[in-house]
């Protein structure tokens, strides 16, 4: 397989591939990163990092887990199901409980297979909208220590940002006639955000945000085949039925932290 990662490792990290699952018997891959110098027989606290929204552990996760393995963390970056190298079909599936779940996996992974893991100093970092599903999960499992936010997205609140109530319930009934389409042709629709090879640069005219997507995940800096963009277009329908952060004063007194970029898209959230 090409890995195809973003960023070149430390020579002072290494990193290794390992795959564990979910509790939905779903295969997640992961990559597993150490300090080179590390003392096995010592314990040490926990980061799981979690990819943007349609994004795999090869791009944006790689750079924070390089460094934070550097500064003495065990770090488990890792692959949502039907993303990337994980399992799951069809490809493309979004599902607001199995990506939250896919944090209370890693924490199973950790404390169980890694023997110089703390499991009282497990934390979860999540960027873009895996920082809605860090905080979801740390919610009922109590096993995440404190949860870190990098320019949050809340996928459940976007998909109604800005939406009047009419047009939601016509965007419920236009989903729903989807389905019956896809059930006749045998596959859900996937309409990908970005292409199959890098561009050299963004066309002009493209208004922001979108611009600003494309100027990481369209061009050289950030592409990689796996993470084209966007999810199966019936997706939306399991994020219009559920609310991801219904719980989240009960993470406390946990810590949390919220990175926001004073010009972020995601500001809102």
């Amino acid at each position: 397989m090409s890995y195809g990662y973003i960023a070149k490792l430390s020579e002072k990290v290494g990193r290794q591939h390992v795959r564990f699952y979910n509790r939905f018997g779903i295969a997640l891959a992961g990559d597993l990163y150490t300090a080179k110098d590390l003392d096995r027989r010592k314990k040490y606290p926990a980061v799981i990092i979690g990819a943007p929204y349609g994004g795999v552990k090869e791009q944006g996760p790689c750079v924070y887990a390089n460094e934070l393995a550097r500064r003495g963390f065990v770090v488990l970056t890792f692959d949502q199901p039907f993303m990337g190298g994980s399992g799951g079909e069809p490809r493309h599936i979004s599902s607001p409980e199995m990506f939250t779940e896919s944090f209370s996996a890693c924490v199973d992974f950790l404390g169980v297979k890694v023997p110089f893991v703390d499991r009282e100093k497990i934390g979860a970092i999540g960027i873009c909208g895996s920082g809605g599903f860090a905080l979801a999960a740390a919610q009922t499992d109590v096993r995440i220590k404190a949860v870190a936010t990098a320019s949050m997205y809340v996928m459940t609140d976007a998909v109604r940002l800005g939406r009047s109530p009419e047009e939601i319930a016509a965007a419920k009934r236009a989903l729903a006639e989807k389905r019956w389409e896809d059930y006749e042709k045998g596959q859900p629709e996937y309409l990908p955000s970005f292409p199959e090879e890098p561009m050299e640069s963004v066309p002009q005219g493209v208004p922001e945000p979108d611009a600003e997507w494309l100027r990481f995940y369209a061009v050289k800096r950030g592409h990689h085949p796996e993470a084209r963009g966007g999810f199966t277009t019936t997706s939306v329908l399991s994020m219009l039925g559920s609310k991801l952060l219904a719980f989240v004063d009960e993470i406390s007194p946990r810590p949390v932290l919220f990175l926001v970029g004073d010009r972020a898209h995601s500001k809102f959230f």
